[in-house]
């Protein structure tokens, strides 16, 4: 891997800038094309049919209704659907298993697993045939016995097991013993719901064969494994499988695996033999899309007097599909948050007859730091202490489970730098002191705190005689700004003008990149950018030391700087162009290829060494009306340990949009699932309330932008973090306005009052 101390670099002119996105434009423009607006010869549109029952099998399916509507071209059922080849199980030996999002195979079965399944697919010539066509296909069922209720089914809960990457138990000292012997403790049980991505893009898919070739135009967060998955399902080479995403209207991890509807729109094209689009509606997002699980958490703490906690216990209950799912990490945050003597952690599962559960923003960091620093904040009102206070006297030297070292560690410096901003010292100590009129006014804090890693990334950089730049990755962007950040950082590397350097990104036949998820694709990409634009100086340099009279002669590439469009040692150095031309070059390139054994080996190794995160705090001023409960988010600041930062204006925006997604959580979001039924019941914007404008107050950002040595360029990711702690912060700013602690999110009107 790249460190900062190891790679060969010109002055830094770009990065850390508040450089503008370069696909904003085309955004704002509607120049930039999403997956469902390409235009195709002869498109059909497609639609599916859901499943009216949890569990069971389909006896018989009448389509002729459907197959009466005007333009109506096909009805792809079970009966006549060419079957697909199943998915693969998952294996750390081919990571692209991953994104298998559930075991169905879909149209191939007569077998129903959930409520919301698709049973068929309509194609016609228009999406409004094909949508009032899919109403007219009548499935009937033999129903078999279903397990839909989260909260009836949490006492058969089992442990979870835990893998290479990630852990599901931990254990030191004795926990449970120190907890009843402690003086002071907390020993509180925490809800959090179901919840459901509303990406701006709802999920779509445009699918084109031609012969055992395909063309796919897909809003995915994964361009290179899904079209191993594609190759697989479909029993084509995956040569012929070319993955066009450039641009994707939001993801959250909601498009990271691979879900029904992108598989039924390749099956669609390949029976109709025309293109078909099948763009989804939001209540079919909802029900073929898996969202974040429910889950109940039990935080225990245990402290002595002066709030030096001797005892933390953090078991959780969380839920998968029965045909898939991702187990949340809910305990993984309090492995590393607070140094205690006994910590014991457990994560439980149960298996629903419900669409699988997937990632989203900050997976178990964002639910479990919520019931954490919840009893965090609790154990401080116990002890009588300032909640910064007593997370300052419990902050940890090493790692607390395992002793490990930190690469570096801001916790400190975040809470002091948001104090002395917020204003915390003009908080009063007591709960319900602090009055606006009819508004009760309460201020919380809480801990942010994500993990980081690398994964094995491809790139190539070229170089022209005429000083242009092309870095080629097929990296994912979802808003984000990853394209402009890596042009930065190779127009730093290389000493060029940003304005010369173009990435080209977005399509499966550029060089593999890992998915954008884990806020692992900046740093993934931004290795691979490093040691090509390394190997490429390397590659200059040595052109041009081969040329008499070159004054590079003899130098060294640790000895060059590149600068000026150029190679330089002090005031001597020639530009790229003048180097190309006396060679007769007209581009030189340099090809990074990703190695994932490798890299997932040294992942594994720098895990037992170090523990790598970004972390931050957030500071929070609530106002609660007295009489309705109304809570309103009046104040927010947060502070975060991101490392170092490649793009200021775009990485304020990743944080705040963290925030926001947060407040959502705290306050408003909440997927209904039916307990008899397993339908969801709230399947859109007009029932699932997400914030708008109205409930989000201006949002103070700041980052400490110190480099993390053990990561490519000092970056640590900036994606995830800031939701994680957020739901905690409104809370505890509830419990200081009102004296009430809600233990249930969303925080409602009738849990306050």
């Amino acid at each position: 891997m790249t460190t900062t101390a190891e790679r060969t670099t010109g002055a830094e002119k770009y990065v850390g800038q508040p450089v503008d996105r370069r696909d904003g434009r085309a955004k704002v423009t509607g120049e930039a094309r999403f997956a469902a607006e390409h235009p195709y010869p002869g498109l059909a549109h497609a639609a599916l049919v859901p499943a009216a029952i949890a569990r069971g099998r389909i006896t018989a399916i009448d389509t002729a209704a459907a197959r009466a509507v005007p333009g109506v071209i096909e009805v792809l059922t079970h009966e006549n659907a060419a079957p697909m080849k199943p998915p693969r199980a998952f294996t750390p030996l081919d990571l692209s298993t991953f994104v298998s999002a559930t075991s169905v195979n879909y149209l191939a079965t007569d077998e129903v697993h959930w409520n919301g399944q698709p049973v068929a697919v309509v194609v016609a010539e228009t999406p409004q045939a094909a949508g009032y066509a899919a109403t007219l296909v009548r499935p009937a069922y033999q129903e078999l016995p279903a397990v839909v209720d989260f909260a009836a089914e949490e006492p058969n809960a089992v442990p979870q097991k835990g893998n290479l990457l990630q852990e599901a138990t931990a254990d030191k000292g004795d926990a449970l013993a120190a907890l009843a012997a402690a003086p002071v403790k907390v020993d509180l049980r925490f809800t959090t719901p179901p919840y459901h991505h509303n990406a701006i893009e709802p999920h779509a898919t445009t699918a084109v064969w031609d012969g055992d070739r395909l063309t796919v135009h897909e809003s995915t967060q994964n361009i290179a494994w899904l079209r191993k998955h594609l190759a697989q399902r479909f029993e084509v080479p995956e040569r012929n499988v070319r993955v066009l995403s450039p641009y994707v209207g939001g993801g959250f991890g909601g498009k990271a695996m691979v879900w029904a509807g992108t598989l039924l729109a390749v099956l669609a094209a390949r029976a109709v033999g025309r293109p078909v689009r099948l763009a989804l509606s939001r209540a079919a997002v909802y029900r073929t899309v898996g969202g974040r699980t429910p889950s109940t958490q039990r935080v225990a703490l245990g402290a002595d007097a002066d709030g030096r906690l001797t005892a933390i216990v953090h078991t959780s209950v969380s839920r998968t599909g029965r045909v898939g799912g991702m187990p949340e990490p809910i305990t993984s945050a309090t492995r590393h948050l607070y140094a205690a003597p006994n910590i014991h952690l457990r994560q439980h599962l149960v298996q629903l007859d419900l669409v699988s559960n997937t990632a989203m923003r900050a997976p178990g960091e964002a639910i479990g730091t919520f019931a954490l620093e919840s009893a965090v904040d609790e154990l401080a009102w116990q002890l009588g202490l300032d909640p910064i206070e007593l997370r300052m006297r419990n902050e940890p030297e090493r790692d607390p489970v395992d002793g490990k070292r930190f690469t570096r560690r801001l916790v400190r410096e975040a809470y002091a730098l948001g104090a002395e901003r917020f204003g915390w010292s003009g908080r009063e100590p007591r709960a319900g002191a602090m009055r606006d009129g009819r508004w009760l006014v309460g201020m919380g804090v809480a801990t942010a705190y994500h993990p980081s890693m690398v994964l094995a990334a491809s790139a190539t950089v070229r170089l022209d005689a005429a000083g242009r730049v092309v870095v080629r990755c097929g990296m994912q962007e979802m808003g984000m700004g990853a394209t402009t950040v890596q042009a930065q950082i190779a127009a730093d590397e290389l000493g060029v003008p940003l304005s010369s350097v173009r990435v080209e990104y977005g399509d499966s036949d550029l060089p593999d990149s890992p998915g954008a998820g884990g806020s692992m694709q900046t740093a993934s990409v931004a290795a691979a950018v490093l040691a090509a634009c390394d190997k490429l100086k390397r590659s200059v340099l040595a052109l041009a030391r081969r040329a008499p009279g070159s004054p590079l002669r003899g130098q060294r590439i640790s000895r060059v700087v590149a600068r000026d469009g150029g190679l330089f040692h002090g005031a001597a150095g020639e530009t790229y162009a003048a180097i190309l031309a006396r060679a007769g070059r007209e581009h030189v390139t340099a090809e990074v290829k990703a190695n994932m054994p490798v890299l997932l080996a040294r992942t594994l190794l720098e895990r037992r060494r170090w523990v790598k995160a970004a972390c931050g705090a957030h500071f929070c001023e609530v106002r609660v009306d007295a009489d309705t409960g109304e809570v309103r988010v009046s104040r927010w600041l947060g502070v975060f340990d991101v490392g170092r930062v490649i793009n200021a204006k775009t990485a304020a925006s990743q944080l705040r949009g963290g925030i926001v997604m947060g407040l959502g959580m705290a306050l408003a979001e909440e997927t209904l699932v039916d307990p008899r039924t397993g339908r969801i019941v709230n399947p859109g914007l007009a029932d699932y309330h997400v914030p708008v404008h109205a409930d989000v107050p201006r949002i103070d950002v700041h980052y400490l932008d110190e480099p993390d040595p053990r990561m490519p360029l000092g970056l640590v990711g900036i994606g995830e973090v800031s939701i994680a702690g957020v739901a905690a912060a409104v809370a505890n700013a509830v419990r200081h306005a009102t004296g009430k602690r809600v233990l249930d999110l969303p925080i409602t009107l009738d849990k306050v009052l």
